[in-house]
């Protein structure tokens, strides 16, 4: 992903700051930060220290910023201390986000592409040709999808075995899908299965689940609509009632 004019401006002090962060021991977090950045397709390019740098500086700017609102307001100046906790777990949340709709991304392109996979394998390719074709056909670089798959291409061309590289694309998308393709991938090669049939099963197999998954979504929206339309239903129910409940206590619907 490419930094934008405001993260090209700020990056100098997130080094800076990071470069302080560097000799501070604490490798837990660094490697939770970095798998976190991994599943997010490396955001911004930031580094593990970058990121924990960009929350310091979060929490400073919007704990600062509340602290002097809350003078001029006479407000409590506990308020800014919420803030600055805010402030600091905006960018991690920001982050998570972006991690989780690249895999829902993912999620919803892999059938199409194990398909498209499958038939260029057919058509007499190799696993790694057939990638290369997908990636090369692609309309837009930017796809999660296209970018994991270059990737795996460039760790085949540096020397890393088929095994490697698709174990390091389940590492970095880490979903049921993903996992279960690596592994038919990694089994077919493994007992010398044909791989364009493996990956025509596997295709057919995702499409039928994300069916699945879709009825099931379906239903549950259907239930959740229940408990509001019950409410629509009473509240029309007490309008259409409720004058003629009225009339009748009150001796309105006597003879006249």
């Amino acid at each position: 992903m490419s930094r934008g004019s405001f993260f090209a401006w700020l990056e100098p002090t997130l080094r800076l700051i990071a470069a302080w962060l560097a000799p501070i021991r604490m490798e837990q977090i660094r490697t939770r930060v970095r798998r976190l950045l991994t599943y997010a397709g490396d955001y911004l390019g930031l580094s593990d220290d970058e990121l924990i740098a960009l929350c310091l500086l979060s929490g400073l700017g919007l704990g600062g910023g509340t602290l002097i609102a809350c003078r001029f307001l006479g407000v409590s100046w506990l308020v800014s201390v919420g803030a600055l906790g805010l402030g600091a777990v905006l960018p991690w949340f920001r982050i998570v986000g972006v991690a989780q709709q690249r895999a829902q991304m993912v999620g919803r392109r892999l059938p199409a592409a194990v398909e498209l996979a499958s038939m260029c394998m057919s058509a007499g390719l190799d696993f790694p040709g057939s990638l290369r074709r997908i990636v090369q056909s692609a309309s837009d670089d930017s796809d999660p999808i296209i970018e994991e798959f270059s990737r795996v291409l460039q760790e085949l061309d540096l020397g890393h075995t088929r095994r490697s590289a698709m174990e390091g694309l389940a590492s970095r998308i880490p979903t049921d899908q993903v996992r279960e393709f690596v592994n038919s991938v990694v089994q077919a090669e493994e007992r010398g299965s044909p791989l364009a049939r493996v990956l025509r099963i596997q295709s057919q197999t995702q499409r039928l689940r994300r069916s699945v998954a879709a009825e099931e979504t379906a239903s549950e929206a259907a239930l959740m609509l229940l408990g509001p339309m019950t409410l629509i239903f009473l509240c029309v129910i007490a309008l259409l009632l409720g004058p003629v409940v009225v009339r009748f206590m009150t001796g309105g619907l006597g003879p006249a």
